[in-house]
């Protein structure tokens, strides 16, 4: 089977494609034909082995491969069809439109990949196509999982800080579907990508800085590693939270200490990726209330094309490689 694969850690250009064996699903596995796969910031930092977050270097370094990589095949968030399954598989059957996450076990980038039957996957929404449903769960379940615990009630003003990432576009239309007016921070270029998504209020990062603003937020949900922890709990009003998608390590222990002494919560748990969350969001997505915004379609030829648009910045909504046909 076709794989992109990489050996070294380094720059796009050390993705290249590969046959590899394809794998045969055990008695507890699904086999999945991939036609689809989202090139996340995630699958460009472990290639390139750079970290936002400084502080998760050595754990992953660790996990990963010290001098390189012990799992050559990238790729968590996928969609496909089930090939096959083993004897002891009762949630699918051959033929079943799937989308979902790989987990740490990665390996998406190919035209098989075999998963446990009780990893996060759930039937791909009737109203998306492979491609588009590639670019759902990487994005929308960490949002969704962290706006839950925002608890946001009808009428809230919420504030996305890189609302114009994978994360973020799903998090300005999740907050909205929970009543909330929401505005964004993000580069111009996304501005008006974030308007038709439903954001009342856009900030420019360049050239103003939200915390300058008079209005105050219910929630702040800052993706942007290393943004000061200060400012933005000092932008909240009283009862505000905080959410973290990406924190440093003080921003953590800060994190611990800010309900003690403040009236206001902050929150860095990393998402679950659970099966009732993706079927949360294949309901949403089937009922109008949110779709995922597309940057780009790549062949597995051009993975190291895909890579380097989602690391420019400039992209507006997800980068997909389509595998299959």
């Amino acid at each position: 089977m076709r794989a992109i694969v990489y050996f070294h850690y380094g720059p796009p250009e050390v993705l290249q494609l590969a046959e590899l064996p394809k794998p045969v699903a055990k008695e507890d596995e699904v086999l999945i034909r991939v036609h689809a796969v989202e090139a996340t910031k995630a699958d460009c930092e472990m290639r390139a082995f750079k970290f936002a977050v400084r502080w998760i270097w050595l754990p992953m370094r660790l996990a990963l491969g010290i001098r390189r990589p012990r799992k050559p095949v990238l790729g968590g968030y996928f969609s496909g069809v089930v090939e096959s399954v083993g004897a002891r598989v009762s949630r699918f059957k051959p033929g079943d439109t799937l989308f979902g996450s790989a987990g740490m076990r990665f390996g998406a980038y190919c035209d098989y990949i075999c998963l446990p039957q009780h990893a996060t996957l759930a039937p791909k929404p009737d109203t998306l196509d492979f491609e588009q449903a590639a670019a759902v769960p990487l994005g929308a379940l960490n949002a969704l999982h962290f706006l839950r615990k925002a608890n946001i009630q009808p009428g809230e003003r919420v504030l996305i800080n890189g609302a114009g990432g994978s994360i973020g576009t799903f998090a300005v239309q999740i907050a909205r579907s929970m009543g909330a007016e929401v505005h964004a921070v993000d580069s111009p270029l996304k501005a008006g990508m974030l308007h038709a998504l439903g954001v009342s209020r856009f900030f420019d990062y360049t050239k103003e800085d939200f915390t300058q603003n008079p209005q105050k937020y219910d929630v702040i949900f800052n993706m942007v590693a290393r943004y000061p922890y200060g400012k933005a709990i000092a932008a909240l009003k009283p009862g505000g939270r905080y959410l973290m998608g990406n924190p440093p390590l003080l921003s953590m222990l800060r994190a611990m200490l800010t309900p003690l002494f403040s009236d206001k919560n902050a929150y860095f748990a990393f998402a679950g990726e659970t099966e009732e969350e993706l079927l949360t969001l294949k309901r949403m997505i089937e009922a109008g209330q949110m779709t995922p915004v597309m940057d780009g379609v790549f062949p597995p030829e051009d993975a190291a094309e895909a890579h380097r648009r989602v690391e420019n910045e400039e992209r507006l909504g997800a980068v997909v490689i389509r595998m299959g046909d």
